[in-house]
Protein backbone atom coordinates (compact mmCIF):
# COMPACT_ATOMS: atom_id res chain seq x y z
CA UNK A 1 0.00 0.00 0.00
CA UNK A 2 1.32 3.54 -1.16
CA UNK A 3 -0.97 6.01 0.25
CA UNK A 4 0.02 5.01 4.44
CA UNK A 5 3.91 5.81 3.11
CA UNK A 6 2.85 9.44 0.68
CA UNK A 7 0.64 10.69 3.88
CA UNK A 8 4.34 10.38 6.36
CA UNK A 9 4.91 13.43 7.69
CA UNK A 10 8.65 12.82 6.45
CA UNK A 11 7.70 12.63 2.82
CA UNK A 12 5.13 16.22 3.64
CA UNK A 13 8.12 17.87 4.77
CA UNK A 14 10.25 16.76 1.69
CA UNK A 15 6.84 17.75 -0.51
CA UNK A 16 6.88 21.01 1.00
CA UNK A 17 10.69 21.79 0.38
CA UNK A 18 10.02 20.79 -3.60
CA UNK A 19 7.01 22.65 -3.76
CA UNK A 20 8.35 25.98 -2.54
CA UNK A 21 11.70 26.22 -4.41
CA UNK A 22 11.81 29.32 -6.40
CA UNK A 23 8.61 30.73 -4.92
CA UNK A 24 9.91 31.73 -1.56
CA UNK A 25 8.06 35.38 -1.55
CA UNK A 26 5.06 34.24 -2.48
CA UNK A 27 2.70 35.50 -0.02
CA UNK A 28 1.05 31.93 -0.25
CA UNK A 29 4.17 29.89 0.43
CA UNK A 30 5.23 32.46 3.31
CA UNK A 31 1.84 32.20 5.54
CA UNK A 32 1.93 28.13 4.55
CA UNK A 33 5.65 28.17 6.59
CA UNK A 34 4.11 30.58 9.23
CA UNK A 35 1.77 27.86 10.03
CA UNK A 36 3.81 24.77 8.40
CA UNK A 37 3.49 22.01 11.48
CA UNK A 38 -0.57 22.62 11.23
CA UNK A 39 -0.46 22.55 7.67
CA UNK A 40 1.52 19.60 7.05
CA UNK A 41 -0.70 17.89 9.63
CA UNK A 42 -3.59 19.06 7.90
CA UNK A 43 -3.03 17.54 4.68
CA UNK A 44 -1.86 14.96 5.94
CA UNK A 45 -5.52 14.51 7.76
CA UNK A 46 -7.14 15.11 4.50
CA UNK A 47 -4.41 12.49 2.56
CA UNK A 48 -6.13 10.11 4.47
CA UNK A 49 -9.66 11.05 4.59
CA UNK A 50 -9.50 11.55 0.89
CA UNK A 51 -10.82 14.93 1.11
CA UNK A 52 -8.30 17.41 -0.54
CA UNK A 53 -9.31 19.63 -2.86
CA UNK A 54 -7.97 19.54 -6.15
CA UNK A 55 -8.46 21.62 -9.34
CA UNK A 56 -7.71 25.24 -7.67
CA UNK A 57 -5.88 26.38 -10.49
CA UNK A 58 -4.89 29.85 -11.32
CA UNK A 59 -5.09 30.38 -15.24
CA UNK A 60 -2.80 32.85 -17.17
CA UNK A 61 -1.45 32.77 -20.94
CA UNK A 62 1.96 32.64 -22.08
CA UNK A 63 2.80 33.65 -26.15
CA UNK A 64 6.82 32.75 -25.85
CA UNK A 65 7.50 31.07 -27.89
CA UNK A 66 4.12 30.13 -28.67
CA UNK A 67 0.71 30.62 -27.43
CA UNK A 68 -0.11 28.10 -24.19
CA UNK A 69 -2.69 28.22 -21.32
CA UNK A 70 -0.69 27.63 -18.19
CA UNK A 71 -2.87 26.47 -14.97
CA UNK A 72 -0.94 27.52 -11.79
CA UNK A 73 -2.43 24.77 -8.73
CA UNK A 74 -2.31 26.37 -5.25
CA UNK A 75 0.81 26.02 -2.84
CA UNK A 76 -1.36 23.46 -0.90
CA UNK A 77 -2.33 21.00 -4.00
CA UNK A 78 1.20 21.58 -5.25
CA UNK A 79 2.54 19.84 -1.97
CA UNK A 80 0.10 17.25 -2.50
CA UNK A 81 1.60 15.91 -6.07
CA UNK A 82 5.43 16.57 -4.78
CA UNK A 83 4.11 13.96 -2.10
CA UNK A 84 2.46 12.11 -4.51
CA UNK A 85 5.55 11.88 -7.12
CA UNK A 86 8.04 11.45 -4.36
CA UNK A 87 7.15 7.61 -4.17
CA UNK A 88 5.16 7.02 -7.42
CA UNK A 89 8.14 8.40 -10.11
CA UNK A 90 10.13 5.31 -9.60
CA UNK A 91 6.94 3.30 -11.09
CA UNK A 92 7.02 5.56 -13.85
CA UNK A 93 10.43 5.42 -14.35
CA UNK A 94 10.42 1.56 -14.64
CA UNK A 95 7.78 1.46 -17.36
CA UNK A 96 9.83 3.79 -19.58
CA UNK A 97 11.84 3.32 -22.08
CA UNK A 98 15.54 3.89 -22.62
CA UNK A 99 15.29 6.45 -25.19
CA UNK A 100 12.21 8.55 -24.14
CA UNK A 101 13.75 12.13 -22.22
CA UNK A 102 11.38 14.03 -20.93
CA UNK A 103 10.33 14.19 -16.81
CA UNK A 104 12.92 11.79 -15.79
CA UNK A 105 16.46 11.95 -13.60
CA UNK A 106 19.09 11.66 -15.53
CA UNK A 107 17.55 12.49 -18.91
CA UNK A 108 16.48 16.12 -19.95
CA UNK A 109 16.93 18.39 -22.89
CA UNK A 110 20.29 17.73 -22.87
CA UNK A 111 20.40 14.09 -23.10
CA UNK A 112 17.75 13.99 -25.74
CA UNK A 113 19.86 16.79 -28.15
CA UNK A 114 22.98 14.54 -27.86
CA UNK A 115 21.10 11.55 -28.43
CA UNK A 116 19.77 13.08 -31.75
CA UNK A 117 23.24 14.09 -32.95
CA UNK A 118 24.71 10.69 -31.95
CA UNK A 119 21.87 9.64 -34.25
CA UNK A 120 21.88 11.99 -37.01
CA UNK A 121 25.55 10.84 -37.59
CA UNK A 122 25.16 7.36 -38.58
CA UNK A 123 21.98 7.52 -40.35
CA UNK A 124 21.14 9.30 -43.83
CA UNK A 125 17.17 9.60 -43.05
CA UNK A 126 14.91 11.07 -40.41
CA UNK A 127 11.41 11.42 -39.78
CA UNK A 128 10.24 13.90 -36.79
CA UNK A 129 6.81 13.91 -35.58
CA UNK A 130 4.57 15.64 -32.96
CA UNK A 131 0.90 15.89 -31.76
CA UNK A 132 -1.32 18.40 -32.31
CA UNK A 133 -2.33 20.17 -29.49
CA UNK A 134 -0.79 17.03 -27.18
CA UNK A 135 -1.62 18.31 -23.39
CA UNK A 136 -5.10 19.36 -24.16
CA UNK A 137 -6.28 16.28 -26.37
CA UNK A 138 -5.15 13.77 -23.88
CA UNK A 139 -8.76 11.18 -23.37
CA UNK A 140 -8.70 10.98 -19.46
CA UNK A 141 -10.64 7.69 -20.02
CA UNK A 142 -7.49 5.99 -22.01
CA UNK A 143 -5.12 7.84 -19.76
CA UNK A 144 -6.71 6.23 -16.31
CA UNK A 145 -7.27 3.23 -18.20
CA UNK A 146 -3.05 3.09 -18.50
CA UNK A 147 -2.61 4.31 -14.84
CA UNK A 148 -4.46 1.58 -13.54
CA UNK A 149 -2.45 -1.35 -15.36
CA UNK A 150 0.68 0.32 -13.65
CA UNK A 151 -0.84 1.40 -9.82
CA UNK A 152 -2.85 -1.23 -8.12
CA UNK A 153 -3.55 0.89 -4.46
CA UNK A 154 -7.05 2.50 -5.00
CA UNK A 155 -6.20 5.29 -3.01
CA UNK A 156 -3.17 6.30 -5.34
CA UNK A 157 -5.74 5.65 -8.14
CA UNK A 158 -8.31 7.78 -6.91
CA UNK A 159 -6.00 10.41 -6.11
CA UNK A 160 -4.72 10.25 -9.94
CA UNK A 161 -8.07 10.14 -11.41
CA UNK A 162 -8.94 13.22 -9.34
CA UNK A 163 -6.39 15.08 -10.76
CA UNK A 164 -6.70 14.24 -14.10
CA UNK A 165 -10.23 14.99 -14.23
CA UNK A 166 -9.93 18.25 -12.45
CA UNK A 167 -9.48 20.14 -15.62
CA UNK A 168 -10.73 19.44 -19.35
CA UNK A 169 -10.42 21.28 -22.24
CA UNK A 170 -13.12 19.45 -24.26
CA UNK A 171 -15.05 16.79 -23.79
CA UNK A 172 -13.52 14.73 -21.00
CA UNK A 173 -9.87 15.70 -22.71
CA UNK A 174 -7.06 17.55 -21.53
CA UNK A 175 -4.10 17.83 -18.51
CA UNK A 176 -3.33 21.42 -17.09
CA UNK A 177 0.07 22.33 -18.18
CA UNK A 178 1.69 23.45 -15.76
CA UNK A 179 0.91 20.45 -13.34
CA UNK A 180 3.39 18.39 -12.13
CA UNK A 181 1.43 15.45 -12.38
CA UNK A 182 0.42 16.20 -15.50
CA UNK A 183 3.91 16.76 -16.65
CA UNK A 184 4.43 12.53 -15.67
CA UNK A 185 1.24 11.60 -16.75
CA UNK A 186 1.49 12.95 -20.28
CA UNK A 187 4.99 11.23 -20.52
CA UNK A 188 3.62 7.89 -19.30
CA UNK A 189 0.91 8.23 -21.65
CA UNK A 190 2.97 7.73 -25.00
CA UNK A 191 4.96 4.68 -23.47
CA UNK A 192 3.31 2.31 -26.35
CA UNK A 193 4.69 4.97 -28.79
CA UNK A 194 7.67 4.41 -27.67
CA UNK A 195 7.70 0.47 -28.15
CA UNK A 196 5.71 0.64 -31.11
CA UNK A 197 8.32 2.70 -33.15
CA UNK A 198 11.01 0.91 -31.86
CA UNK A 199 9.52 -2.18 -32.84
CA UNK A 200 9.43 -1.34 -36.25
CA UNK A 201 12.02 -3.24 -38.35
CA UNK A 202 14.61 -0.95 -39.42
CA UNK A 203 14.50 1.57 -37.27
CA UNK A 204 18.10 2.68 -36.40
CA UNK A 205 17.81 5.28 -33.83
CA UNK A 206 15.28 6.86 -31.72
CA UNK A 207 14.23 9.71 -29.56
CA UNK A 208 11.61 11.24 -27.73
CA UNK A 209 10.79 14.55 -25.44
CA UNK A 210 7.35 14.70 -24.71
CA UNK A 211 5.65 14.77 -27.56
CA UNK A 212 8.04 15.36 -29.85
CA UNK A 213 9.65 12.08 -31.40
CA UNK A 214 12.21 10.79 -34.07
CA UNK A 215 13.16 7.83 -36.14
CA UNK A 216 16.20 7.45 -37.90
CA UNK A 217 16.97 5.02 -40.86
CA UNK A 218 19.16 4.75 -43.80
CA UNK A 219 15.56 3.56 -45.78
CA UNK A 220 13.46 6.39 -46.74
CA UNK A 221 11.06 3.74 -47.98
CA UNK A 222 10.42 1.81 -44.47
CA UNK A 223 10.10 5.74 -43.03
CA UNK A 224 6.87 6.49 -45.29
CA UNK A 225 5.66 3.34 -44.38
CA UNK A 226 6.50 4.02 -40.73
CA UNK A 227 4.48 7.08 -40.92
CA UNK A 228 1.66 5.80 -41.76
CA UNK A 229 1.69 3.55 -39.47
CA UNK A 230 2.26 5.87 -36.86
CA UNK A 231 -0.32 7.74 -38.02
CA UNK A 232 -2.91 4.79 -37.33
CA UNK A 233 -1.48 3.78 -34.21
CA UNK A 234 -1.86 7.47 -32.76
CA UNK A 235 -5.33 7.87 -34.09
CA UNK A 236 -6.72 4.29 -32.84
CA UNK A 237 -5.08 3.51 -29.82
CA UNK A 238 -3.97 6.46 -28.37
CA UNK A 239 -7.25 9.09 -29.80
CA UNK A 240 -4.52 11.68 -30.97
CA UNK A 241 -3.36 13.50 -33.56
CA UNK A 242 -0.29 13.66 -35.66
CA UNK A 243 0.23 17.59 -36.15
CA UNK A 244 1.39 17.12 -39.84
CA UNK A 245 1.86 14.56 -42.11
CA UNK A 246 4.66 12.04 -41.42
CA UNK A 247 7.00 13.09 -44.56
CA UNK A 248 11.22 11.83 -43.72
CA UNK A 249 13.85 14.02 -44.67
CA UNK A 250 17.71 14.15 -45.32
CA UNK A 251 19.46 14.07 -42.06
CA UNK A 252 22.30 16.40 -43.50
CA UNK A 253 19.42 18.84 -44.40
CA UNK A 254 19.11 19.40 -40.63
CA UNK A 255 16.45 19.17 -38.40
CA UNK A 256 14.07 21.47 -36.14
CA UNK A 257 14.39 19.85 -32.05
CA UNK A 258 13.86 21.20 -28.95
CA UNK A 259 15.28 24.40 -29.82
CA UNK A 260 18.17 23.46 -32.20
CA UNK A 261 19.02 22.93 -35.82
CA UNK A 262 20.78 19.39 -35.67
CA UNK A 263 22.84 18.69 -38.49
CA UNK A 264 24.79 15.06 -39.27
CA UNK A 265 27.97 17.21 -38.44
CA UNK A 266 27.27 20.00 -36.20
CA UNK A 267 24.10 21.77 -34.10
CA UNK A 268 23.04 25.33 -34.71
CA UNK A 269 20.27 27.39 -32.74
CA UNK A 270 17.56 27.16 -35.40
CA UNK A 271 15.82 30.78 -36.34
CA UNK A 272 12.89 30.76 -33.83
CA UNK A 273 15.79 30.32 -30.69
CA UNK A 274 17.98 33.17 -32.56
CA UNK A 275 14.96 35.82 -32.97
CA UNK A 276 13.58 34.95 -29.37
CA UNK A 277 17.57 35.22 -27.79
CA UNK A 278 18.06 38.64 -29.32
CA UNK A 279 14.83 40.12 -28.33
CA UNK A 280 15.16 39.03 -24.75
CA UNK A 281 19.27 40.34 -24.87
CA UNK A 282 17.55 43.65 -26.43
CA UNK A 283 14.69 43.51 -22.83
CA UNK A 284 17.82 42.98 -20.50
CA UNK A 285 19.69 45.62 -21.71
CA UNK A 286 16.91 48.36 -21.92
CA UNK A 287 15.79 47.32 -18.53
CA UNK A 288 19.38 47.43 -17.30
CA UNK A 289 20.08 50.72 -18.94
CA UNK A 290 16.70 52.51 -16.92
CA UNK A 291 17.92 51.27 -13.61
CA UNK A 292 15.94 48.03 -12.97
CA UNK A 293 18.85 45.56 -13.10
CA UNK A 294 21.73 45.60 -10.85
CA UNK A 295 25.32 44.01 -12.46
CA UNK A 296 24.66 40.99 -10.87
CA UNK A 297 21.11 40.53 -11.56
CA UNK A 298 22.13 41.22 -15.01
CA UNK A 299 24.93 38.62 -15.50
CA UNK A 300 22.43 36.21 -13.01
CA UNK A 301 19.46 36.35 -15.82
CA UNK A 302 22.24 36.69 -18.61
CA UNK A 303 23.94 33.23 -17.44
CA UNK A 304 20.51 31.46 -17.46
CA UNK A 305 19.34 33.10 -21.21
CA UNK A 306 22.86 31.82 -22.79
CA UNK A 307 22.65 28.47 -21.14
CA UNK A 308 20.36 27.33 -23.40
CA UNK A 309 22.41 27.72 -25.84
CA UNK A 310 25.52 25.44 -24.44
CA UNK A 311 25.06 22.65 -26.77
CA UNK A 312 24.81 24.67 -30.20
CA UNK A 313 27.98 25.70 -31.95
CA UNK A 314 27.33 29.72 -31.81
CA UNK A 315 30.24 31.51 -30.51
CA UNK A 316 29.90 33.71 -33.53
CA UNK A 317 26.12 34.21 -33.21
CA UNK A 318 26.59 35.44 -29.56
CA UNK A 319 29.64 37.61 -30.34
CA UNK A 320 27.23 39.60 -32.70
CA UNK A 321 24.21 39.06 -30.07
CA UNK A 322 26.20 40.61 -27.25
CA UNK A 323 28.66 42.85 -29.08
CA UNK A 324 26.79 46.09 -28.39
CA UNK A 325 25.94 45.27 -25.23
CA UNK A 326 26.84 47.97 -22.28
CA UNK A 327 28.39 46.07 -19.62
CA UNK A 328 31.26 44.44 -20.21
CA UNK A 329 32.13 44.69 -16.28
CA UNK A 330 30.20 41.36 -16.08
CA UNK A 331 32.37 39.38 -18.14
CA UNK A 332 30.61 39.22 -21.30
CA UNK A 333 33.26 40.87 -23.47
CA UNK A 334 32.57 40.65 -26.94
CA UNK A 335 35.67 38.78 -28.17
CA UNK A 336 35.56 35.94 -25.39
CA UNK A 337 31.68 35.56 -25.19
CA UNK A 338 32.55 32.42 -27.25
CA UNK A 339 35.58 30.57 -25.86
CA UNK A 340 33.74 30.81 -22.33
CA UNK A 341 30.49 29.26 -23.58
CA UNK A 342 32.52 26.17 -25.75
CA UNK A 343 34.19 25.95 -21.78
CA UNK A 344 31.21 25.91 -20.25
CA UNK A 345 29.52 22.84 -22.66
CA UNK A 346 32.85 20.71 -22.45
CA UNK A 347 32.56 20.73 -18.62
CA UNK A 348 29.19 20.48 -18.50
CA UNK A 349 28.26 17.31 -16.22
CA UNK A 350 25.58 14.98 -16.66
CA UNK A 351 23.91 12.87 -14.00
CA UNK A 352 23.75 9.15 -14.37
CA UNK A 353 20.53 8.15 -15.10
CA UNK A 354 19.13 5.02 -13.06
CA UNK A 355 19.58 2.78 -16.08
CA UNK A 356 22.53 3.69 -16.86
CA UNK A 357 23.77 2.30 -12.82
CA UNK A 358 22.51 -0.89 -14.25
CA UNK A 359 25.03 -1.30 -17.04
CA UNK A 360 23.36 0.49 -20.09
CA UNK A 361 25.00 2.36 -22.83
CA UNK A 362 23.39 5.97 -23.86
CA UNK A 363 24.74 4.64 -27.46
CA UNK A 364 21.38 4.43 -29.53
CA UNK A 365 20.38 0.96 -30.84
CA UNK A 366 21.28 -0.16 -34.56
CA UNK A 367 23.77 2.98 -34.32
CA UNK A 368 27.32 1.64 -34.57
CA UNK A 369 29.82 2.72 -32.31
CA UNK A 370 32.63 5.46 -32.69
CA UNK A 371 35.18 3.85 -30.71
Amino acid sequence: MLMPQIAELKNLQLAWIKARRGKRCKIEVINFGKNLTAEIQSIREDLLAGCIRVGDYHYFTIKDPKERKICAASFRERVLHHALMNYCESIFERNAVFHSYACRKGKGRLRAIAAAENAARGNAWYLKLDMQKYFESIPHDKLMERVCRLFKDREVLKWFERIICSHQSHADCGLPIGSLCSQYLANFYLGSLDRYCQSFSGVRAYVRYMDDFVCWSNDKEMLKTLGRSINNFVEKNLQLKLKYDPSPQRTHLGMNFLGYRIYSTHTTLNRRSKVRYRRKVMQLEKLYKSGGLSDNDLQNKLTSLTAFTLPARSWQFHYRALSSFVSATIGYEPGESGRQLDQQRAELPFRQSQQEYSGQSEQQFGVPSCS
